[in-house]
C-alpha cells in the first residue's frame, strides 16, 4: 500500500475516532444513539469521497489531504472554523448529558438529512472542480471552473459545509448547539472573502468569471 493509499484509509478513521472521543466524553456516555448515527453518516460520507478521489483524481486527493495553510491570516481563519465546529459538537454533547433540549425525532432526522445533503453538495463540487484544495492557493495549472454548480454560485463547497454544519447540532439532538452556528457562518464568509481576494489577484480569468456568476454562496440571493 503506497503512502497516498494509507492516508486515504487512515485519515477518515483518525477523524471519526477523534470526533467520537470528544462527543462521548463530553456526553459522558456511549448511550447516545444520535451521535452514533451522526458519526456513521459523517464518516461514511468522508470516506467515500476520499475513496472516489483516490480512484479518479489523486492530484485533487493530495490537495484535499493537505490541510496546512501557508498564510498566517488563513491559518487563523482555518483554526477558528475548526474550533467553532468542535464547539458545536461539545455543546451538543453537553446538551445530551444534562438534558437541556427536547428535540423531536423528526428534527434529528432533518439534521441527518442536512448532513448528507451538505456532504453531497461538497462531493459534486469536488467532481466539478479539480482545483478545490482544502487550502486557499493558486496552482501552476490552475484554471477557472465555471461549469456545474460553479455556474450558479462561486463557492458551492462553502454552501455544502454550511448546510452540513447547520445539520450537526440538530442531528445530535441539540437546540443549544445551534448557537455555535452563528460564528461558523461569520468565519466561513470571512474565509470566502479571503479566497476571493487571492483568486482575483492571482488566477487569470477569475474576475471575468465573477462578472458572469454574481452570487457568492446562495443561488439567486447572494
Amino acid at each position: 500500500m503506497n503512502n497516498l493509499a494509507q492516508r486515504t484509509f487512515i485519515a477518515p478513521l483518525q477523524l471519526i475516532i477523534s470526533l467520537g472521543v470528544l462527543i462521548f466524553l463530553s456526553a459522558w456516555t456511549i448511550n447516545f444513539w444520535q451521535a452514533w448515527v451522526y458519526l456513521f453518516i459523517f464518516g461514511l460520507s468522508f470516506m467515500l469521497t476520499l475513496f472516489y478521489l483516490y480512484k479518479n483524481d489523486q492530484r485533487l486527493l493530495q490537495r484535499r489531504l493537505n490541510v496546512i495553510e501557508k498564510e498566517n491570516q488563513q491559518k487563523k481563519t482555518q483554526l477558528y472554523i475548526n474550533v467553532a465546529y468542535l464547539a458545536a459538537l461539545f455543546v451538543s454533547s453537553l446538551d445530551h448529558r444534562f438534558l437541556w433540549s427536547d428535540v423531536p425525532l423528526s428534527v434529528v432526522m432533518i439534521g441527518d438529512i442536512f448532513v448528507i445533503l451538505g456532504y453531497f453538495i461538497i462531493f459534486i463540487a469536488l467532481k466539478d472542480n479539480a482545483f478545490a484544495a482544502t487550502t486557499i492557493e493558486v496552482f501552476p495549472d490552475h484554471k477557472v471552473v465555471s461549469s456545474g454548480l460553479y455556474a450558479i454560485i462561486r463557492h458551492p463547497m462553502y454552501l455544502g459545509a454550511i448546510i452540513m454544519l447547520l445539520g450537526t447540532p440538530l442531528a445530535l439532538g441539540s437546540w443549544w448547539g445551534i448557537l455555535t452556528f452563528i460564528p461558523i457562518i461569520f468565519l466561513i464568509v470571512r474565509r470566502l472573502f479571503e479566497e476571493e481576494k487571492i483568486l482575483s489577484h492571482h488566477l487569470s480569468g477569475y474576475k471575468e468569471y465573477c462578472q458572469n456568476v454574481k452570487c457568492y454562496l446562495v443561488p439567486f440571493i447572494w
